[in-house]
């Protein structure tokens, strides 16, 4: 923790009820850590005495909510506006600014200075690989695994002592090497089925955690087909510098894995900062990374219908607002233009097609009623890594797997889950303005609306498929089925979707 105010939100969460905690043996199968009790209690960030405003033309962008707050009006007018891209160089948490949600949530997450990803995440890794054959049921699996939770945490905490510890597993640690096995299958039977002998087997990974799936990619290649292997090379792109460093250790670490080391580059830069051409055929490996793509927020006028764009305003102490405006920026105003030419057919969930207009009218028509539709969330992030694959890796094949789903979420569509750790055990809370840094923020994925996008941006053609599909055809399932029959790679991540170029 790096500050008082860090110690105070985080005693103050732990005089609350928790969500309940993965004990090490994860609360929930299909996520990172997520609980599956109904109706958790939430917290938002602490706020100082709010009080009733006098509404003004300006402050009527405010949002009205549930409770009075502050208004603010003023600062929002004065407030320079702000960007992640901005804040890179910035070792303190901004104030006395405004910026829009998807950049609130790029600094949240990936600054190099205090954002999540960047300086507060671990990512749990179980030792050796659980021999799932000798494994009686799923019960004893969560069991070993929670064994394992707890082995790794007090190992870490001989070294440090951390109450605030962000900890999280991927499928590829909790399956290895099976899980990396499939990818690799999967992409050896393309690349010979339509580029081998005439162009190598060149694969991009964005966001490779502890670098697991790299390393059991290789070497499930270099065992079982040496001519791919000599042909194969394996690109890292990370945007976080610990992590870099930790996979490149990883690499050097064993016998087994030294080998690969000169088919391997890991480049620490943020792929939205990549400037290369790429024209040679490439996988480009997505897994789990769409979810923490930053998103807009947006609102709509119940009586006009308008579309307004949500910002943070970020106060002298620290206190985040939020304001709408009806000036969308060029990426919202895009993403919804792509979205309404490419979509015309889905009919996928929005805030004004849930009821129909005459109920909305009257809805908020009543006393004390929001004066906005509840939020959507939308994807712009992932519009322009899209557009970054197509304008520089035109010759790619997109592999990506992330959640469809996400329980306890917050209010809205396509609204994201919230959450940090404290004492081991995981805190939800109700709204992504939260302490830069010390939570995950992340969302669903809509692959319908995401298909239909990244082929209207890209001019590629997609298969969607469940998590479970995917992984009969290209896992070695019998090295994963327990005693009992029942099969944990399979079975978990049910939530989970797979969305593959073709």
């Amino acid at each position: 923790m790096d500050s008082p105010a860090i110690n105070s939100l985080f005693k103050r969460l732990a005089t609350h009820r928790f969500c309940h905690h993965a004990s090490p043996a994860l609360s929930a199968p299909h996520t990172r850590c997520k609980s599956t009790r109904t109706n958790p209690q939430r917290y938002a960030r602490p706020r100082p005495q709010e009080k009733a405003v006098t509404t003004t033309v300006e402050s009527s962008w405010q949002q009205r909510t549930d409770h009075f707050p502050l208004d603010k009006a003023e600062d929002f007018k004065r407030y320079p506006i702000i960007t992640s891209d901005a804040l890179r160089s910035r070792k303190e948490r901004p104030k006395r600014v405004k910026m829009l949600l998807r950049d609130f949530i790029e600094d949240s997450l990936y600054n190099p200075h205090y954002g999540y990803f960047s300086k507060n995440v671990t990512i749990f890794s179980p030792g050796a690989p659980f021999d799932f054959n000798q494994i009686r049921d799923e019960p004893e699996f969560h069991r070993l695994l929670g064994e394992r939770y707890t082995q790794f945490e007090d190992k870490l905490d001989e070294a440090e002592y951390r109450e605030d510890r962000q900890l999280w597993h991927t499928p590829t640690e909790l399956f290895r090497p099976y899980y990396g096995e499939a990818i690799a299958r999967y992409m050896v039977a393309n690349y010979r089925l339509t580029l081998y002998p005439y162009h190598d087997l060149i694969i991009y990974e964005l966001g490779a955690g502890n670098g697991t799936l790299m390393l059991n990619i290789l070497d499930h290649i270099r065992r079982t087909d040496p001519d791919v292997y000599s042909r194969t090379k394996f690109r890292i792109i990370e945007v976080s510098s610990s992590l870099a460093t930790l996979q490149l250790h990883r690499l050097h670490a064993t016998a087994a894995s030294r080998g690969h080391a000169e088919r391997v580059e890991i480049i620490n830069k943020s792929v939205f900062d990549w400037d290369l051409y790429v024209p040679d055929p490439c996988f480009f490996l997505a897994m789990e990374v769409f979810d923490n793509f930053a998103h807009d927020i947006i609102r709509y006028d119940p009586a006009t219908e308008e579309t307004l764009q949500g910002s943070v305003l970020i106060d002298a102490e620290g206190e985040f607002y939020e304001f709408y405006s009806r000036d969308l920026d060029p990426v919202a105003a895009r993403f919804l233009r792509v979205r309404g030419a490419a979509c015309q057919n889905r009919n996928y969930p929005h805030p004004l097609r849930s009821t129909p207009r005459f109920v909305q009218k009257l809805r908020h028509a009543l006393p004390f009623a929001p004066n906005l539709t509840v939020p959507e969330y939308i994807p712009t992030r992932l519009m322009q890594f899209f557009s970054l694959l197509s304008t520089h890796f035109p010759a790619h094949r997109l592999i990506t797997s992330d959640f469809h789903s996400l329980p306890q979420a917050t209010k809205g569509y396509n609204a994201p889950v919230v959450q940090t750790r404290y004492q081991r055990r995981t805190v939800l809370v109700r709204t992504p303005l939260v302490q830069q840094g010390y939570f995950d923020i992340l969302f669903p994925t809509d692959f319908g609306v995401m298909e239909d996008i990244y082929r209207a941006i890209t001019g590629r053609l997609t298969r969607v498929m469940t998590h479970e599909d995917f992984f009969r055809r290209w896992a070695d399932v019998e090295g994963t089925q327990m005693r009992s029959g029942e099969n944990a790679l399979v079975g978990w991540y049910g939530n989970a979707s797979v969305m593959v170029t073709v």
